[in-house]
């Protein structure tokens, strides 16, 4: 004889409840009777079975409704979960559910304004409940309020106000989910813009991203607003405002043209996050960044050229100014051209040509990076052969290290490279040896 289902509620037994409904949907009719029993435990757990169930419980509304009047807090707050789990089919329980929005147990208002979210409904009065979570004495309330509000979605386009005043909230939790939010409830409004942007200097960095992603979704009509604030006497709202204009990835003239400006600002992380958003736009960036390239000091050139680098390929065009950078200026603006040249000169005679006079360089760290880009170039940069196997016999191991290297990515098996890795395979350097024999390897190989 199978164990009467009271017992099984009294004793928690979720599992065996929920086989037995498995089997045999009507039993959710019998767990639903027990919503009204005597026994704490088995109203309790009753409603957590049935929360379990989710939507299949939705012939237990009423009843569930009925709960949150129960004089246990606890089975009040389970029914108002439940309700949640149920669905949007439980709409009906709002009038209800909304009337604990002030009940002195936090776990129930915070329990109520989570279901209000997961029931999903714009109506009115779910909506004013929600507004009024969002001012709660407890963070946690105002977070699930503020993300409630996004759960509901358009139509709760009219809280986009009251979360905009949120993104002004002591905690960066709430703040952070009233931005998401504001995203989620019309990706396409300018309402909520002007407020963003203020946020965009917001204490948190936490925040701040939100509010970038929260701005990138909104989309393309943010420009405008982000280019005013490119000038705003705070460097992290120019900063962030520099970073989303990147993260966009939109070749917008006007962009390119401030980001471009932005570069000789006095704030190096706005210089250095300006870089990165030409380099983020792509191909249409590069003149961007290439505009300020002679005027700039050192320090920045070696940031432009890495953003050049980090176009890859889409940089092509920029070949003939890189090349410059090789031959004059400090070393480490010439190691940092060298580097930038292995990345976009892939397919480029001219950069090779560069990369074998680098190798003569007087710097060793410049000679080194030569034959690196050489090999990070590849099978197409077989023509710098001679020049590499003359860099065999460089006095720094590290040229000889990276030489060897190149020459295995090269992969041309001819006797003058093979003889010529052979002579490093007993180098006085064991790092130098291995990369000898690795690189013999790989020829033999191709």
């Amino acid at each position: 004889m199978s164990t009467p289902l009271e017992k099984l509620l009294r004793n928690a037994r979720m599992d065996l409840i929920i086989s037995r409904v498995e089997k045999d949907p009507s039993v959710i009719n019998e767990i639903i009777k027990f919503l009204n029993s005597e026994s704490r435990s088995v109203r309790f757990n009753a409603i957590l079975v049935l929360g379990e169930l989710g939507g299949q419980s939705e012939a237990a509304i009423d009843e569930l409704i009925s709960c949150l009047n129960d004089d246990d807090w606890s089975v009040c707050r389970e029914a108002a979960r439940t309700l949640g789990k149920v669905g949007n089919v439980a709409e009906k329980g709002i009038p209800e559910l909304t009337k604990y929005i002030d009940d002195k147990e936090v776990s129930i208002r915070k329990a109520v304004v989570i279901t209000l979210g997961k029931i999903g409904s714009g109506k009115h009065e779910a909506i004013v409940n929600l507004f009024k979570a969002l001012h709660d004495k407890s963070a946690e309330v105002r977070i699930e309020a503020a993300k409630s509000l996004g759960k509901i979605g358009s139509e709760a386009y009219d809280a986009i106000p009251e979360l905009v005043g949120s993104l002004k909230d002591i905690d960066w939790a709430v703040r952070s989910a009233a931005a998401e939010s504001i995203s989620e409830i019309g990706r396409n409004t300018e309402k909520a813009i002007p407020a963003l942007i203020d946020a965009l200097g917001d204490d948190d960095w936490r925040v701040r991203f939100k509010v970038m992603d929260t701005l990138v979704d909104i989309g393309e009509i943010t420009i405008p607003y982000l280019l005013k604030v490119l000038d705003h006497e705070d460097p992290i709202i120019r900063k962030t405002a520099a970073e989303t204009l990147g993260d966009l990835q939109i070749p917008d003239s006007n962009v390119i043209k401030k980001l471009s400006e932005m570069l000789d600002d006095k704030d190096e992380a706005v210089r250095g996050k300006s870089a990165d958003a030409l380099k983020n736009i792509g191909k249409e960036g590069l003149a961007g960044l290439t505009k300020i390239l002679e005027s700039a000091d050192n320090d920045m050139k070696r940031t432009i050229l890495s953003s050049i680098g980090g176009m890859g390929l889409e940089a092509e065009n920029g070949i003939p100014e890189v090349i410059k950078y090789l031959r004059e200026g400090k070393s480490s603006v010439r190691a940092e051209a060298t580097r930038t040249l292995g990345k976009i000169g892939v397919n480029s005679e001219n950069a090779v040509r560069a990369l074998e006079k680098a190798l003569k360089d007087s710097k060793k760290e410049i000679r080194r990076e030569a034959a690196l880009s050489l090999g990070n170039i590849g099978k197409n940069a077989k023509l710098s052969i001679p020049s590499l196997l003359e860099a065999l016999n460089d006095k720094s191991p590290d040229v000889r290290w990276r030489g060897s290297e190149a020459l295995g990515k090269i992969g041309v098996k001819i006797p003058e490279v093979l003889s010529g890795l052979e002579t490093l395979v007993h180098d006085e350097c064991d790092y130098v040896c291995e990369s000898a024999i690795t690189a013999i390897d790989n020829i033999e190989k191709s």
